[in-house]
């Protein structure tokens, strides 16, 4: 056996507690899995091959002693733990010193170096007992375990390969005490370690260290994806330090991940999904983005899919990743602009009329670049670039391949009306009269669609109601109170059954029949007294919606936005 054999071997170090994991998980943790198995792979620099067998059999005798051994059999206690990081503590300094005395003499430090690593595997048993992590930090081991993560030449070909080895055995260990249902069985346990990871600049360090990475290396890619692991571990535990993530080289390094030119892979999928992450309700981290022309990397990502569908289930889920990421981006105003001029409207036009997976969406990311008064601009753009030709067959038929791709009529007709109304209320001058011919042309079909779809959602919402108040009286003929938290439920059980897509539906009949053009208000008139709907409903719908408006918005928009409706709905 030679000493690469001897290096590679690992111990059975027994079990891990069983975890249930739901199945979008359960590919994630076979990588993670494998990650674990190579990343405590120590990879050394090789003596000459005629010492390989001077130390060789001694070296062997002690694994397969090891392997005798079972530590997870041992109790486990406080004292337990304290030795076993004071072993480590030791270790560390040890090998640090004979690096340092023999800098070119390898087998020197090749026994101190196998003994830290061990101690670095032994650790892993803490993961299992969160209420002690406090003794990591209060022994000095998190900040020991930070150390053999940084160095400080930052010549990319510097990197030895037992610095790799050593960032990826602690990436290891960190992703194992990081694991989120480890973290939530101890709170105070988890603080304690995340408070002393975040102090140690960890995400910065981690970030430095996969910068030099080679991912055509297993053990290395594996050593980025745990990396990824514990980032995302502790962006879940603690949603506030995505800023701070961002900020100390984590966008820029998921930024320049995605854009690379290599093959698709797990950690290209791995990366969409902490990008997502990151700018959930950050509007930091989603102005950082624009800033580092992250729309514009976004969009060329997506460009892959205008013509072609993903071809895997997994390049499917990174491209899902990528329009949420976009369409995060696109709740901050300055976004809307770096989207208008990086073509960002052509582009989910021309994804809507190719009729591929990504048209789903497409149609997502065009609701959230129009909606609002910042989205004005973008209005105007998508009419110049003839987008009422696609929006429109969208409108009057529901397409049949949406359920397939996994997303409800419901959800399909609230996006277009979401964007027709937007344009409704955005568009001026000669583009707000194409949009109006638009409801004029064929006999006023789009009007007959709208009503159609306004007296299906009417219906959906009054069965709803009906249910609703019958809950409400058995509530309070039971003596129980019906609180704020009960009302706000109830609510939401109607906007689920499609109150919002209702109101949208009702205002976009509001517009149209104050837009100066009386053939459109006499056809709407007309099917409501034919269906035996009334005016009375409409105005009720939209004074709801007029009073829910504005959510997030300044009070300022909020007031000028409700006055405009009441004076719509004076001459409704």
């Amino acid at each position: 056996m030679d000493v690469g054999e001897l290096l590679n071997y690992q111990p059975d170090r027994g079990a891990k507690r069983p975890r249930d994991e739901d199945r979008h998980e359960e590919s994630r943790s076979k990588q993670k899995t494998a990650g674990r198995d190579t990343g405590r792979v120590l990879v050394r620099s090789e003596p000459d091959s005629e010492e390989q067998t001077g130390d060789g059999e001694k070296i062997l005798e002690r694994l397969m002693d090891q392997d005798g051994e079972d530590p997870e059999g041992e109790l486990v206690d406080e004292s337990t733990v304290k030795k076993m990081i004071l072993t480590f503590e030791k270790r560390s300094y040890k090998n640090q010193e004979l690096r340092i005395k023999f800098p070119d003499n390898p087998e020197k430090f090749m026994e101190a170096e196998l003994d830290l690593n061990d101690i670095i595997q032994e650790m892993h048993v803490i993961a299992t007992i969160p209420e002690l992590y406090h003794l990591l930090v209060e022994l000095n081991a998190v900040h020991s375990l930070l150390g053999l993560l940084s160095h400080d030449n930052t010549d990319i070909l510097s990197m030895t390969n037992h610095q790799r080895s050593y960032f990826i055995a602690v990436v290891d260990l960190l992703q194992e005490l990081t694991d989120i249902d480890t973290l939530h069985e101890s709170e105070e346990g988890a603080e304690v370690l995340i408070d002393a990871l975040l102090e140690g600049q960890v995400v910065a360090l981690m970030v430095q260290n996969m910068e030099r990475l080679d991912e055509t290396v297993k053990e290395e890619a594996d050593g980025v994806y745990n990396t990824l692991a514990v980032i995302e571990n502790m962006a879940e535990f603690r949603p506030g330090l995505c800023t701070e993530a961002a900020q100390q080289g984590l966008m820029q390094w998921l930024l320049k991940r995605i854009k690379a030119k290599m093959p698709f892979d797990a950690n290209k999928l791995y990366c969409s999904e902490i990008l997502a992450i990151l700018l959930q309700n950050n509007d930091k981290t989603r102005e950082l983005l624009g800033e580092m022309d992250g729309i514009d990397v976004l969009l060329q990502q997506l460009s892959v899919f205008k013509r072609h569908n993903p071809a895997t289930a997994e390049e499917q889920e990174m491209m899902e990743n990528l329009f949420d990421a976009l369409c995060s981006c696109l709740m901050l105003p300055a976004n809307r602009d770096r989207f208008l001029r990086g073509e960002g409207l052509q582009l989910m036009n021309l994804m809507l009329r190719e009729k591929k997976v990504s048209r789903v969406s497409a149609l997502k990311v065009l609701d959230y670049g129009v909606i609002g008064p910042e989205g004005s601009d973008n209005c105007h753009k998508f009419v110049d670039i003839l987008g009422l030709r696609t929006i429109f067959p969208l409108f009057m038929k529901t397409p049949k391949k949406m359920k397939k791709v996994g997303v409800s009529d419901k959800e399909h007709e609230e996006h277009v009306c979401s964007i027709i109304a937007s344009m409704l209320r955005n568009l001026k001058g000669q583009q707000r009269s194409r949009l109006l011919s638009k409801f004029t042309e064929n006999d006023c079909e789009k009007v007959d669609r709208l009503m159609e779809l306004h007296f299906k959602y009417l219906e959906a919402i009054q069965l709803a109601d009906k249910r609703i108040e019958g809950e409400k009286h058995d509530m309070v003929r039971r003596g129980e109170i019906i609180d704020d938290a009960m009302d706000d439920e109830f609510y939401l059980r109607r906007l689920d059954a499609g109150l919002f897509v209702l109101q949208l539906l009702c205002y976009i009949m509001v517009e149209i029949c104050n837009a100066g053009v009386p053939q459109l208000q006499q056809r709407v008139h007309q099917i409501l007294n034919l269906r035996g709907g009334s005016v009375k409903i409409v105005r009720h719908i939209m004074r709801e919606y007029a009073e829910n408006i504005g959510d997030g918005k300044s009070e300022e928009f909020k007031e000028s936005e409700q006055k405009r409706i009441m004076e719509l709905l004076e001459n409704f």
